[in-house]
């Protein structure tokens, strides 16, 4: 039986070899490699056959080491102080019978961040960090604290510079260009959030242009980059920041339902914000420019709206609801119906994005507006002016005009026996809002305004600054209480 089989196993070991040299002859690699072999014949998956170069992991370390050098906290003190509630005149019947009502505001402490945007210590930050405080300091990120002066700030769109001396070589951020964001692009946050140390958080830009009416000033000016970085409270005023270190943002607002962070933030423009900062350090105030329009949101307006105009919600662009005669957009040629689709050649289809790309522009400046009408396409040059109408830079003064009223500081003995720390006098009264509006007196000594202390003429017209509803705080010399008078529309509020 052996014997019967050796002719089946021959065979088929003759077999097996034949295959292998046939396979070993006619393939181009060996069939067997041992393993180390460099000709192993395996390749990563890529569509192009080359991974090298192409859309990586995005590498944050050297914006972030650089941008919390640049960031700093900052902490202010509120002092405690008695306000006395009177009547809006010295006549008050309620107050003679009952007496004066006092209320006792205790000391407060708040904190937020702030960005270094000169080596010489000029900080900027929002207005709602800085706002009310009698002190101000900040801590770098090496742990040096230092005492701040705020140089000037501005309600409408949030902003505070802020300037500390003693070191002309500190770290600081420069500013990139907000209109290149792009949706999706990495960003970074980067702040002193909850009072925790310098704090990182990367997220990407989800939206821009947003409007979420957080700030209450009637002249607000919000079109904030929305980003899913987490910022909580304490991130007011930090950097928004690029993968390539610039400032494309101070982060500003959170929209939540708990006060803290739920999803997503929001961001200053930085093309808005050095606008801001530049005018508050050169003019003491923000120069507005105004294109002489009032306009519709389209995204605000309902269809019943829309068809009492006879327009319709396919149409890009803003509805230009009415033209201020003599203004920049008349004289330009541009008319109730039109549509405006670009400023300078960026496309706007909301409120929040025609003020941000005027409010980058000054009294003067001639800007080029396309716009649509009757389905035509046409563009024109505009000249902005400022809230009366000129091109001239709005000085310290110019509430003269505005108010109708001439003012001087309080003297140094004025302030020790008022125990005041300043105050503007009111000295004369003539034509103007407080005439038409009030029965202010003359020597009336005015302290704050919109919620913010008045010290000069200058924190006068700071307050002022981009705002039509005032309502101003103070006293008269030899009578107890404060006394509230309320301004409306004290500028004519179009863009």
């Amino acid at each position: 039986m052996k014997f019967k089989m050796l002719p089946v196993i021959a065979t088929a070991a003759i077999t097996s070899l034949s295959t292998l040299w046939i396979v070993a002859h006619f393939q181009k690699q060996p069939y067997f490699l041992s393993g180390n072999s460099s000709k192993m014949p395996v390749n990563y998956v890529s569509y192009s056959g080359d991974v090298s170069g192409k859309a990586g992991a995005i590498n944050f370390e050297n914006a972030a080491e650089g941008s919390v050098k640049a960031v700093v906290h900052i902490k202010t003190t509120t002092k405690a102080r008695t306000v006395v509630a009177n009547g809006a005149d010295m006549g008050d019947v309620f107050s003679q019978l009952f007496g004066q009502r006092q209320y006792y505001i205790p000391s407060q402490m708040g904190s937020g961040s702030g960005v270094i945007i000169s080596p010489d210590g000029y900080i900027v930050t929002n207005n709602h960090v800085v706002a009310e405080a009698n002190e101000v300091t900040v801590t770098f990120n090496d742990r040096h604290t230092a005492s701040a002066k705020v140089i000037g700030t501005d309600a409408s769109t949030d902003i505070a510079v802020l300037k500390v001396d003693g070191d002309n070589n500190l770290p600081f951020m420069e500013f990139g260009n907000s209109d290149d964001a792009k949706l999706g692009q990495w960003v970074l946050a980067v702040g002193y959030p909850l009072s925790l140390d310098a704090t990182v958080t990367a997220g990407i830009i989800s939206a821009k242009g947003r409007s979420l009416g957080v700030n209450k000033q009637s002249s607000a000016i919000e079109s904030f980059i929305q980003t899913d970085a987490a910022v909580n409270p304490g991130n007011s005023g930090g950097a928004l920041v690029n993968t390539a270190g610039q400032l494309i943002g101070i982060n500003s607002a959170i929209a939540s339902p708990t006060g803290s962070y739920a999803g997503y933030s929001y961001a200053i423009p930085s093309n808005l914000v050095q606008k801001a900062v530049n005018d508050l350090m050169k003019y003491g105030s923000v120069q507005r420019a105004y294109l002489g329009i009032e306009y519709l949101d389209m995204g605000k307006v309902s269809k019943e709206e829309m068809q009492s105009l006879g327009i319709d919600d396919k149409t890009p662009g803003v509805y230009v609801v009415k033209v201020k005669p003599n203004g920049g957009a008349a004289k330009a040629g541009i008319a109730k119906g039109d549509f405006i689709t670009k400023i300078n050649g960026e496309i706007v289809n909301t409120q929040p994005e025609v003020q941000e790309q005027i409010a980058k522009y000054h009294p003067g400046d001639n800007i080029n507006i396309t716009y649509n009408r009757k389905g035509r396409s046409y563009s024109c040059n505009v000249q902005l002016t400022n809230l009366n109408g000129t091109t001239e830079i709005l000085k310290p003064e110019s509430i003269t005009k505005i108010l109708g009223a001439t003012f001087r500081p309080l003297s140094d003995d004025e302030k020790n026996k008022y125990q005041l720390e300043g105050g503007v006098v009111i000295t004369e009264i003539g034509k103007g809002a407080i005439a038409r509006q009030t029965q202010m007196h003359k020597g009336f000594v005015i302290t704050g305004l919109n919620n913010k202390t008045v010290k000069s003429i200058n924190d006068l017209q700071l307050a002022m600054t981009g705002n039509k509803n005032l309502q101003i705080a103070g006293f008269y010399p030899g009578y107890q209480g404060m006394y509230y008078y309320g301004l409306n529309n004290v500028d004519d509020g179009e863009e």
